[in-house]
């Protein structure tokens, strides 16, 4: 029954062999399938299906007849410094193509040793893996491109990271998995004609619409810049931290992936970093739109040769695109902190409204999240505002004032609020703990925030009670990539 609803048509294999690796997933012992998304596989295979008779397949154990697994190489700059890499502990099993004729990866990772683990076991644990399932379906209905999770697997071994954990197998889905990472492979590990290759596959496969272009190296290059100013704004506007933004976990395609050390901000600061392995600060909150510009540069690099014969010329035209960037950026993230605030048509001096919220949110270490919800309640019911938004006093007088000149006035503006900021964020106490309770095969917790993950934007009676977590809590709070 499952092998009938696998549709793979593995078009990257279509590439010079020097982008991947034949590799079969290593065979586990006793797997359970122990979070199946049967939303996304509604969507991707077209009906339900029972998620057990997935286990064999989803833990590796077995391989469908009508595909070819592999791995992919990619090099990438990580914390700054460029290095070899490739799916060190991930195998795409196959590209699927669903009943409405999308193409999906269909990866597991945490399946094993490949020809790019380097030193590494090729294994995930289980709270790593929850993690991901957690974080991937937040930002999915927070309305931010990203992979999904299809699948967690227990795999019956046990793998040794601090100490030892659970193994597991995380079934990942995502329009695909080109990396800036692959070009840097493509221009420093391949030949020209590699080089090339690669451009063309990635068009073909994401951008259809520059098939014809003049340049299409350029012109894919300033698509995926804007995607990219696009994503990190929507990162930005719900409090997000990757973590980790090197090149190889910067997609192509524009989507969210690689779900290690990310988590969400609650007080807001710009300096916000919880990664265990970001000890200098590099991936913090405020410095994500400088990163993802400094890997847009990097991809820049490699696409010089196919810019122009000249390069001289090849530099200018790229230049020419990278310099958009910062007024393209601050544009669309003004454009997006006005939604928060309910703007509908902003004018001269509202600028310095959201520099002055945020200003004051920073001095008097308000939460992010809570603030922009007590506002919107502050004018959705007339109430006077939170004891929260005490120290905002003279800025709400300014903004009330602003909202009542508007067109729509407030009624307007909270319903722009409201599609804009979210109410429920799964925050790190309550994720720590719903991971906790996993680890000793309690899924109460995790269950419940999965549900609230589901409809952020909605208020419900359970939302209350995880919108706040244990004062100076992400003072020492540490997240870790699970490698």
């Amino acid at each position: 029954m499952v092998d009938k609803i696998l549709n793979f048509d593995n078009t990257y294999l279509t590439l010079p062999q020097v982008f991947y690796s034949n590799v079969n997933p290593s065979v586990v012992p006793n797997p359970e399938v122990v979070l199946f998304n049967e939303e996304l596989g509604q969507d991707i295979f077209g009906h339900t299906t029972n998620p057990q008779e997935w286990s064999q397949l989803l833990s590796g154990n077995r391989v469908p007849e009508n595909t070819t697994p592999f791995a992919q190489a990619y090099a990438g700059h990580q914390f700054g410094h460029f290095t070899m890499l490739g799916d060190g502990r991930a195998i795409v099993i196959g590209e699927h193509v669903s009943p409405l004729g999308k193409r999906y990866d269909m990866q597991l990772k945490g399946c094993g040793i490949t020809p790019y683990s380097r030193r590494g076991d090729g294994k995930a644990t289980l709270g790593a893996m929850l993690r991901e399932y957690l974080m991937s379906e937040s930002m999915f209905y927070l309305g931010i491109p990203t992979s999904r999770s299809l699948a967690v697997t227990k795999t019956g071994e046990k793998v040794y990271r601090d100490r030892t954990h659970d193994g597991a197998v995380l079934t990942r889905i995502m329009s695909g998995h080109i990396r800036v990472g692959t070009f840097e492979y493509a221009h420093y590990y391949g030949s020209p004609n590699d080089l090339e290759s690669l451009l063309n596959y990635t068009i073909k496969r994401h951008f259809p619409s520059l098939l014809h272009s003049n340049n299409p190296a350029a012109e894919m290059l300033e698509y995926v810049m804007n995607r990219q100013i696009d994503l990190i704004i929507n990162w930005m506007r719900v409090g997000f931290i990757h973590g980790v933004m090197n090149t190889d976990n910067t997609s192509i395609s524009g989507e969210t992936f690689d779900y290690g050390p990310c988590s969400f901000m609650n007080t807001y600061d710009l300096n916000t970093v919880f990664s265990s392995i970001d000890t200098g600060g590099r991936y913090a909150f405020g410095n994500q739109p400088t990163i993802i510009k400094w890997n847009i540069v990097k991809l820049a690099e490699t696409l010089l040769p196919l810019l122009n014969p000249s390069q001289n010329r090849a530099i200018e035209i790229a230049r020419e695109i990278i310099d958009k960037f910062d007024n393209l950026f601050m544009e669309r993230w003004y454009a997006m902190m006005f939604s928060k605030i309910g703007l509908i048509k902003p004018a001269t001096g509202d600028r310095d409204l959201v520099d002055q919220l945020l200003l004051a949110m920073k001095s008097f270490e308000l939460d992010y999240t809570n603030t922009f919800t007590s506002l919107k309640r502050g004018i959705t019911t007339k109430e006077s505002p939170s004891q929260q938004l005490d120290p905002l006093n003279p800025w709400l007088t300014n903004w009330t004032r602003r909202l009542e000149e508007s067109e729509g006035g407030f009624l307007a503006a909270a319903a722009l609020m409201g599609k804009t900021n979210p109410l429920f964020i799964p925050r790190n106490y309550f994720v720590e703990k719903a991971l906790a309770g996993a680890d000793e095969n309690n899924y109460t917790l995790f269950n419940q925030l999965l549900s609230l993950v589901k409809q952020p934007y909605s208020s419900s009676n359970e939302i209350e009670k995880y919108s706040y977590v244990p004062n100076n809590y992400d003072h020492n709070y540490k997240t870790y990539c699970g490698t």
